[in-house]
């Protein structure tokens, strides 16, 4: 899990996207195909609108994300 400190400046917000991300394994990883698999925040969540470094609503965009990313990777592939 890598929450680059350039996406995420606040420690807060970075522990409470890995804290989602291993919750989301945890529940669903056994799930995936076998390998190792790598979760990586690719782009911030914009500070003007998640203001609280560890708002409910943060909180909840992130567990979203985190959902669609897994539907896409057991999604089957043609």
């Amino acid at each position: 899990m890598v929450v680059p400190k350039k996406h995420a400046r606040r420690a807060v917000t970075r522990n409470l996207i890995k804290r989602q991300m291993r919750a989301l394994m945890d529940s669903a990883g056994a799930g995936l195909p076998d390998g190792l698999w790598v979760l990586r925040l690719k782009a911030p969540f914009d500070r003007k609108v998640y203001t609280s470094p560890a708002s409910a609503q943060l909180l909840q965009a992130a567990r979203d994300e985190l959902q669609l990313l897994l539907q896409r990777a057991l999604a089957p592939r043609r």
